[in-house]
């Protein structure tokens, strides 16, 4: 009998069979590695095209309007109706931010086949990626947006708000401190689908400048990446470590929590002060409601929403969280749910999957690209001392998901105490400059992008957050 001589290449090459760091330095060590494997500097160059993608979705989406109204525009003349433009569609899904990291995943599973074959393009997306986060922030995103859980949360809030007479001001300083720090206990994806809900109901519907507006979300966008560090299980950058370096909730409160929380209330006093004016302006306009209404029965609720269908939606909630890492149990649990919402109808809003399903697409496609980024990543993190770590994880997460950040520095040998310190706080830190710093983010997005015209500008989601970002620097690296 012949043996077989087929010979799987592995992808990505994994980081045991790099020869040790350079002595001449970090650019040494990275060139020896692309001459290792050349791959290397293809997959990176792929995901950088990604990258700039997502800086000129809106422009996409902006030549699918032009492209849409010419149509209709000659149309007219002809006396034919409107109809859709193919080209106009075509541009619009290269304007959905959610979508770009899917379709450069699809041209780097072509370039992979060409390079390495089909076996080894099959061996990474299948059974290297690990798809557990996109998955479950599906899930927890759906469940968050039930219309149950925004009730209760709007109605805690609300109490919340009372003391500030229930202003537009009331309501955004309320969501912007207490949701974030909501995520340390249901999970950061969960928090940020309800501040953006929230938000959409008692903040943008009044039609807030575009400043406050980039500002809010910047501001969000910061809260949430800090405001899961309480816990050691509900950000993602923080479950990345937390069982490898032995951390617990008490060390996070001692260690970043309550750094945290100081940074969350002194940003958000800033941000009210810079915009004061404006916020006595909004509190003469009043609010629209954002939560669907039934679909059934006519659309009526049958009065006010019972408590044990509120329980339950809480107990779908925390089988989720407590399974996050089990996907066939909390895909399963979200299975049982869909026909529990079925049998409470009366009381739901519309079960909306396109938004959840969006950002999971989005995820996915960031964690197989970033997956081939560790050959210089995790060189650079090993390489930096422990002020410029902190410094260089913060950067790195603008243009990766900061749970990455942080799983590769779990790879970097005989890690001291500070250092680990310091890269978590830098990963939580810039997990607010872009929509791919941190993985709740797409989330917040896809819910509120309506109101940025339908593509939120980097540029100006940078900005708004460089504040509030430079505050959680000084709590963290000063206090």
């Amino acid at each position: 009998m012949t043996p077989d001589t087929t010979v799987t290449t592995t992808v990505p090459t994994p980081l045991s069979a790099y020869p040790p760091p350079s002595a001449d330095g970090l650019f040494s060590t990275l060139a020896q590695r692309v001459d290792q494997d050349p791959f290397n500097l293809v997959a990176t160059g792929i995901f950088l095209l990604a990258i700039l993608h997502t800086f000129g979705a809106a422009r996409f989406a902006a030549l699918s309007h032009r492209v849409q109204h010419a149509r209709d525009t000659r149309r007219a003349r002809q006396g034919l109706p409107p109809r859709p433009s193919a080209l106009a569609e075509f541009l619009h899904f290269f304007g959905e931010v959610e979508a770009v990291f899917g379709m450069w995943a699809v041209v780097l599973g072509v370039v992979v086949t060409g390079w390495h074959g089909w076996s080894a393009t099959k061996h990474y997306f299948n059974d290297t990626v690990v798809y557990t986060e996109p998955l479950f922030v599906i899930v927890i995103m759906a469940l968050a947006a039930t219309r149950p859980v925004v009730v209760l949360a709007e109605s805690a809030l609300r109490r919340v708000a009372a003391f500030g007479k229930g202003t537009p001001a009331a309501w955004w300083f309320a969501i912007l401190t207490i949701g974030p720090v909501m995520g340390s206990f249901i999970t950061e994806p969960a928090a940020m689908t309800i501040c953006a809900l929230l938000l959409a109901r008692q903040f943008y519907d009044l039609e807030p400048s575009v400043r406050l507006r980039y500002a809010t979300l910047g501001l969000l966008f910061v809260n949430v990446s800090i405001g899961g560090t309480l816990t050691h299980f509900a950000a993602p950058p923080v479950l990345m470590v937390a069982r490898p370096w032995e951390w617990d909730t008490a060390f996070m409160i001692s260690h970043f929590g309550w750094r945290s929380v100081i940074a969350i209330l002194v940003s958000n006093v800033l941000y009210f002060l810079a915009f004061r004016a404006e916020f006595a302006r909004m509190a003469a306009r009043p609010a629209s409601p954002d939560i669907d209404q039934p679909e059934e029965h006519g659309g009526t609720v049958y009065g006010p929403i019972p408590a044990w269908v509120t329980i339950g939606h809480l107990a779908f909630m925390g089988w989720t969280v407590l399974n996050s890492h089990y996907p066939a149990l909390f895909i399963g649990g979200f299975l049982f749910f869909i026909g529990f919402a079925k049998a409470t109808s009366p009381f739901q809003s519309r079960l909306d999957l396109k938004s959840p399903l969006l950002v999971g697409f989005f995820l996915g496609g960031l964690v197989i690209h970033g997956g081939l980024q560790a050959w210089w990543i995790q060189p650079v993190l090993s390489s930096l001392s422990e002020t410029p770590l902190f410094f260089g994880a913060a950067i790195l997460t603008a243009f990766n998901d900061n749970a990455l950040i942080t799983y590769l520095s779990t790879l970097v040998p005989n890690m001291a105490e500070s250092m680990k310190v310091a890269v978590v706080e830098g990963a939580v830190t810039g997990g607010g400059l872009t929509v791919i710093a941190n993985a709740p983010n797409p989330a917040g997005q896809a819910l509120l992008s309506r109101f940025f015209g339908g593509a939120v500008a980097p540029l100006w989601l940078a900005v708004g957050a460089i504040p509030a970002t430079i505050v959680t620097i000084i709590a963290f690296r000063v206090i």
